[in-house]
């Protein structure tokens, strides 16, 4: 039986007081990518204007960015899709020695801070005398996004009973009808939620990034170096804005297409 109780009074505010907390600096991020001060943070902003995001479409520099970030989220998503998918494969479906360590190594890259994945893939790229170059960064994000496609199919691949692969063989499937017809419909939102959250980390990512670009610069690096040298500061607002925005976006996706995961057929209970 379900029973309906109301939370205490207490824990609604405190509720409400970390959601305050957490959403009020992004409240602010929108709220000054419209004033009218150019160089400084007055509140309340002296006006409001819409000029900035003309502007900001106006800048090269921010295009070129933003056209790499989506370029190397896209390949990195697609990267880990791909080898998240067959590590979970093997890990959810196959018993060997080694089986939890290899599982543990997947997901220490997103585990350990993002410094130690920096400098430990700069060292790498010296010691093989690897050039910076867009495939540096998609390398050095691609080890955090396996990581999330790696956690989503696994869960949903143990969800999902062996004996439908069984049937289907039974039944003269092959390997490759068996993984369209049987496996894929069972897993495919779980990858589609797991790409969405790795093109989502990838796009605004820093840390690695700061290590394997060079003197590339994604959308986020884009942003800590116009901190730095301010020019037109409402410009960085509106870039963070649209960060924010295609962000959380992929997030909700996710969110929607996980939510009923432990629907699967022949799930095992």
């Amino acid at each position: 039986m379900h029973s309906d109780t109301k939370a205490p009074l207490a824990l609604k505010l405190s509720a409400i007081g970390g959601l305050i907390f957490l959403l009020a600096p992004i409240a602010l991020i929108f709220l000054y990518a419209f004033t009218t001060e150019e160089k400084s943070y007055q509140f309340p902003p002296p006006g409001l204007t819409l000029k900035w995001i003309g502007v900001t479409m106006g800048r090269d520099d921010v295009w070129q960015a933003l056209g790499l970030s989506l370029k190397v989220a896209a390949i990195a998503t697609v990267l880990a899709m791909v080898l998240g998918t067959l590590t979970a494969a093997a890990v959810a479906r196959s018993r060997f020695f080694g089986r939890e360590a290899i599982s543990l190594l997947v997901i220490l890259p997103i585990a350990l801070p993002g410094i130690i994945t920096g400098i430990s893939l700069r060292s790498a790229f010296a010691l093989l005398d690897i050039p910076f170059s867009t495939w540096t960064i998609v390398l050095g994000h691609t080890t955090f996004c396996i990581v999330v496609v790696y956690n989503n199919a696994v869960a949903r691949f143990r969800r999902t009973s062996g004996s439908l692969i069984d049937a289907a063989m039974d039944l003269g499937a092959d390997g490759v009808q068996t993984f369209r017809l049987v496996i894929l419909p069972n897993i495919g939102t779980a990858l589609m939620a797991g790409g969405m959250l790795a093109f989502a980390l990838s796009f605004d990512e820093v840390i690695v990034t700061t290590f394997t670009a060079g003197n590339q610069s994604t959308l986020p690096i884009w942003m800590l170096e116009e901190l730095v040298r301010p020019r037109q500061r409402p410009v960085t607002n509106v870039v963070a804005m649209a960060v924010v925005l295609v962000t959380v976006l992929p997030i909700l996706a996710a969110y929607y297409l996980t939510r009923d995961g432990a629907e699967t057929a022949g799930s095992e209970k």
